[in-house]
């Protein structure tokens, strides 16, 4: 039986999430409600008033990309500014695009978007046709009260299709080895969308987990979408140190395969991993919140 301790830290820590968006959420570099004053937020994540839509002389309606984005509960790094992305997902970056640019990167697809985002006032705007797609959900506007409407977002890769890509790996790698140096970064911070470690010296959740693994010699992609098409599927009796462990956050999707935290099993029934403060640490898997959100395990050595 789940002891009132356990159920209020569960209530505390879902929460967090809820308030900043995302499973390894902090608001260090990110302030997605306060990027948009002329945005009024419902109590639906995927409804709000935008005061700020611009409609052009050819009827298209244009809305800013930060409140849309923090109406669905994700978080936003804008490095367009300086040559780089416009970065969006939770603990881990999901979606990637540029003003002027239709080429953009969504849930692990790289398309084309009908018309290219633009920069006005500051601020990123879509046409209302390219969130859509961008975000590969329907996205809507009234035009009388200026209401945003966005369906729940869809995993566009349904679990067979995640399986017949995925990698069979045959590196060795001493685990015990493994676990110590991941425990070398105990207290690191975390920051959404962390660049190498070299440069930063700080982590996301799959940033981390990317840098251990090289250290020994296996190239895990950067992301934790990807780095869940890696090596194969183990159960909780099978569970090795070293093995990963991907989580989902409950009702964000239409479905729960969407990964939207990673870890390192280390042993005991504990797992290394970065969210929030203090940055990398080690938390339970068998009890509290984590035990309710795992949505598998990876075994890469």
């Amino acid at each position: 039986m789940i002891s009132f301790q356990q159920k209020l830290q569960s209530i505390l820590i879902l929460t967090a999430i809820v308030s900043t968006g995302t499973a390894c959420g902090n608001t260090q570099n990110v302030s997605p409600q306060s990027a948009n004053s002329n945005s009024q937020y419902r109590t639906a994540a995927s409804s709000y008033i935008e005061k700020s839509a611009i409609t052009d002389q050819t009827g298209k309606t244009w809305v800013p990309l930060e409140p849309a984005i923090a109406s669905l509960g994700y978080r936003i790094k804008d490095e367009s500014s300086n040559g780089g992305y416009a970065k969006i997902g939770y603990s881990d970056v999901m979606y990637m695009m540029r003003p002027s640019s239709r080429k953009v990167y969504s849930l692990g697809q790289q398309f084309y978007l009908p018309e290219a985002p633009q920069r006005r006032n500051g601020h990123i705007y879509l046409t209302t046709t390219s969130l859509s797609k961008f975000l590969q959900t329907k996205v809507s506007i009234n035009s009388n009260n200026g209401e945003v409407m966005i369906d729940t977002p869809t995993e566009p890769i349904n679990n067979n299709q995640v399986q017949s890509f995925r990698i069979q790996s045959r590196t060795s790698v001493n685990t015990d080895e493994l676990v110590s140096y991941a425990k070398r970064y105990m207290g690191v911070p975390y920051v959404f969308g962390a660049g190498p470690y070299e440069d930063t010296k700080t982590f996301d959740c799959s940033s981390f987990t990317r840098h251990v693994y090289r250290k020994f010699g296996v190239n895990l992609p950067r992301l934790a979408k990807d780095q869940d098409n890696q090596g194969r599927r183990v159960n909780r009796n099978e569970l090795r140190q070293g093995d990963l462990i991907f989580f989902t956050v409950p009702g964000r999707f239409k479905s729960n395969a969407i990964p939207g935290h990673v870890g390192i099993y280390i042993g005991n029934g504990k797992f290394i991993h970065t969210w929030g403060e203090p940055g990398v640490q080690i938390s339970n898997l068998d009890n509290g919140y984590w035990s309710d959100v795992i949505l598998h395990m990876q075994r890469i050595h």
